[in-house]
């Protein structure tokens, strides 16, 4: 189709030529082993002017050229022409653009174009070149440049490739044939508008009969339904795609495509086992666990979730199921205490089922499964057990000593029936006002009891096997004390209040209260009245205001508070409680001068006192405390001082006494006379600063000084003896773990040639003769003892040898 429109399009563009009497050549197309395309290109007169025309123009302007040749020449492209040229030689060909004079050489004289190099498509699908043809000559051009492309033709040199490898992709179990698993692609570089060499096709060479693949697009499919999870879970499959359409000779590459079924809820859980059994103790506390279980799942994660319940059991409300979410146990627990000696085994049936069911396959299989579970009790040996949770017991706080409050009963539940032993918790009953008895459990009292000082008494009573004393129970006792009327009612508070001189008869004082320990069942009721001794002479009444408070009246119109200052009106209190109880109360009345209103203008001083809230024995306590401060601050004071005024140990350098001073140093010995001052001990602080210590080596920065030793005479030419006493010297001088600077360093070095020679007696010892020591006397002072010693005659006329 392209040839025709190509042919098409030159006929009309050789008309057209014609028509215009260009007299242009046709374009011509070499013949022969190479392929080329000849270019026409216009000319120019003999002076270098264009020929004049009506129109130019190229009949082609592209050459093709197949990439990877692999021949041993330079692979020809085509050749230009121009009109001009009349073979002579006379014009120059001349190539510019992508890869002149390197990729595309040309020649000049034939205009013949060559590619040097072997030519990828994949890197370069084509190049845009310009010709020109020039004179040889003068070198001016004889056209203008004509641009022209060279397009590489494709060969297949690429093979398909897979976007990825290997893929992972799933595709849920048990779906049906056809299903879509994932698509697959592969690219091939090679041109694709030009013939099949980039024309992929897909086949499927390893994962048959279960999956298949489209040819053309790649798209993955299963080819087989129902495909169990449980049975196969991974597949591997293997995807080839060739080009060239998939005929023979076409390149191909392969990928890996992994497969995997994710699961589906298409499996009921089942019991591996249709009766279980289990045992538990008796003494299992109510929550605790007695037996797990378990079913199996062939389903995975979700899907195998399962719930438990209990569909039937002879134990009514005994066990509860739940689901350990975790491991997907049932746990069964307890809700009621077991008890061996009542029931000795439990039978519950057990249903388990998914929690999260498929719709598609409860048509398929059972989705739930149930199973029987025997639950056997083991006898324990258990403590005692009362017949109550707690006890509440009463009794009066008047009972006598001995008295029973009340029982507690505890018996063995095991089958042995045990005694049991009762006791009280003395931890509870510190004062040990209460005792049981260890046989019948009876409550007795052991002290007298008092409502008012405790009303509740909270006791724990201990119940002991006899067989097993180790096996204990414990239970609370309350112990109410009943009210009795004991207690005679009084005042509510300490009343005292004021007359004025100028009362009227029946004015009201003063309002009173009374109060009572009792409790009794139906409230207090009190009465007032005044007592019976003084009531013909009383100068006021009292009247009973009907609801447990009195009134203190005025029984005459005046008072004087120079003739009596003061009064105490006694005020009887009686309760309304079986036995009566009464108290006599008195009430201080305060004479006083008042106004017309009845304020209260002059009083005594007690009463004043009295008035303002304290009485007479809180001031004096007052006042005692605010003396015994003043007594602590002034003797600290005083201790102060006489610690300030408390004379130094040691006063002055003219002080003669004997002093002790702790100085903690070393001195030097007897012969150090100049190691401390007699002034620095009569007082320590008045050492000089820069006065340096002589028993110890002072610390300086200085360099030790070499002394000068100065021998005696007998010495001077002992050179071996003042060399050794210099160097010895030194080394004490420079060695800084030497001992106090002022020591004395013995060396035991005669040198040679002594005046003495050898003091040892070794050398004695041998001598058969007596020795004559009396040159001992002309040594000096320093050897008279030994002279006098051995130099000597006895007097009986021998010397000792």
């Amino acid at each position: 189709m392209q040839t025709w429109q190509t042919v098409l399009l030159l006929l009309v563009l050789w008309a057209y030529l014609c028509s215009h009497g260009d007299g242009l050549r046709a374009l011509k197309r070499t013949t022969g082993g190479r392929r080329g395309v000849a270019l026409t290109l216009m000319g120019q007169d003999a002076n270098g002017v264009p020929l004049r025309r009506s129109k130019r123009g190229w009949m082609w302007n592209q050459f093709f050229l197949l990439e990877e040749y692999t021949g041993l020449d330079n692979q020809y492209v085509g050749k230009l022409h121009s009109d001009g040229d009349r073979g002579d030689g006379s014009i120059r060909y001349v190539l510019t653009g992508d890869g002149a004079g390197t990729l595309f050489i040309i020649d000049e004289n034939s205009g013949d174009i060559h590619a040097t190099k072997r030519l990828d498509r994949e890197e370069k699908a084509y190049y845009t070149l310009r010709a020109k043809a020039v004179n040889r000559i003068t070198n001016t051009s004889l056209e203008g440049e004509s641009e022209f492309i060279i397009k590489i033709h494709d060969i297949n040199d690429n093979e398909p490739k897979f976007t990825k490898d290997p893929y992972f992709t799933h595709v849920p179990e048990m779906s049906p044939l056809g299903t879509v698993v994932m698509q697959v692609t592969a690219t091939d570089a090679d041109d694709a508008t030009y013939g099949n060499s980039a024309r992929v096709v897909y086949s499927i060479l390893q994962g048959q009969p279960y999956f298949s693949v489209d040819p053309n697009t790649g798209v993955i499919k299963t080819a087989l339904p129902n495909m169990d999870r449980e049975t196969k879970e991974n597949y591997v499959v293997v995807i080839q795609a060739k080009d060239m359409a998939g005929q023979m000779g076409g390149l191909s590459g392969t990928t890996t495509v992994s497969i995997t079924l994710s699961d589906v809820n298409d499996n009921p859980p089942r019991f591996p086992k249709s009766l279980y059994e289990f045992k538990a103790p008796e003494s299992s506390e109510p929550g605790s666990t007695v037996a797990v279980l378990r079913a199996t799942d062939a389903d995975i994660g979700r899907n195998a979730e399962m719930n438990y319940r209990i569909t039937s059991s002879d134990g009514p409300a005994m066990f509860n199921i739940s689901t350990n979410r975790s491991t997907q146990e049932g746990v069964i627990t307890l809700r009621k205490p077991l008890d061996f000696e009542r029931k000795r085994s439990y039978t519950l049936r057990i249903q388990v089922e998914n929690s999260n069911p498929d719709p598609r396959f409860l048509r398929y299989a059972a989705t739930t499964d149930e199973a029987t579970v025997k639950l056997i009790v083991e006898d324990v040996d258990e403590p005692p057990v009362f017949d109550r949770v707690s006890y509440v017991m009463e009794v009066k706080e008047d009972s006598a000593v001995g008295t029973i409050v009340g029982s507690v009963s505890a018996t063995d539940p095991d089958s042995s029936r045990s005694p049991v032993r009762y006791s009280i918790d003395r931890r509870t009953d510190m004062d040990r006002v209460f005792n049981v008895h260890p046989g019948n459990g009876s409550v007795f009292m052991l002290r007298t009891l008092d409502r008012e000082e405790n009303p509740w008494h909270n006791i724990s009573v201990i119940a002991t096997e006899f067989n097993n004393p180790r096996l204990i129970s414990r239970i609370p006792v309350d112990i109410r004390v009943l009210d009795v009327n004991d207690n005679a009612p009084t005042f509510a508070a300490y009343y005292e209040t004021f007359v004025c001189e100028n009362a009227k008869a029946n004015q009201r004082i003063q309002t009173v209260s009374a109060k009572d320990a009792d409790e009794p069942i139906g409230g207090h009721r009190f009465f007032f009245s005044l007592a019976h001794e003084v009531s013909g002479k009383a100068n006021f009444t009292v009247r009973d205001n009907k609801d447990n408070t009195a009134g203190i009246l005025t029984r005459r119109n005046s008072y004087s508070r120079l003739q009596r200052s003061t009064y105490l009106v006694p005020v009887v209190i009686s309760d309304g409680d079986f036995p009566m109880q009464s108290s006599t109360n008195t009430l201080t009345v305060r004479v006083c001068t008042c106004d017309r209103e009845g304020n209260m203008q002059l009083c005594n001083q007690e009463a004043l006192v009295l008035t303002a809230g304290l009485s007479t024995g809180a001031l004096m306590a007052i006042i005692i405390c605010v003396l015994i401060l003043l007594l602590i601050v002034v003797l600290f004071a005083v201790l102060r001082r006489q610690q300030r005024k408390k004379e130094p140990l040691i006063i002055s350098k003219e002080d003669v006494r004997d002093n002790v001073v702790s100085y903690n140093d070393e001195g030097g010995g007897e012969e150090d006379t100049q190691a401390f001052d007699i002034g620095t001990l009569r007082n320590p602080e008045a050492i000089e600063e820069t006065k340096q210590r002589r028993d110890i080596k002072p610390e300086t920065l200085n360099p030790p000084i070499r002394r000068t030793v100065v021998l005696p005479p007998a010495y001077r030419d002992n050179s071996d003896v003042r060399e050794f006493i210099n160097q010895r010297l030194q080394d004490n001088d420079q060695d800084p773990t030497a001992p106090p600077y002022d020591s004395l360093a013995t060396y035991a070095y005669e040198g040679s040639g002594s005046v003495a020679e050898s003091l040892s007696s070794l050398g004695s010892v041998t001598t058969e003769g007596d020795q004559d020591y009396n040159y001992l006397s002309e040594w000096g002072p320093r050897f008279r003892k030994l002279a006098d010693m051995y130099g000597g005659e006895d007097s009986d006329g021998y010397r000792d040898s």
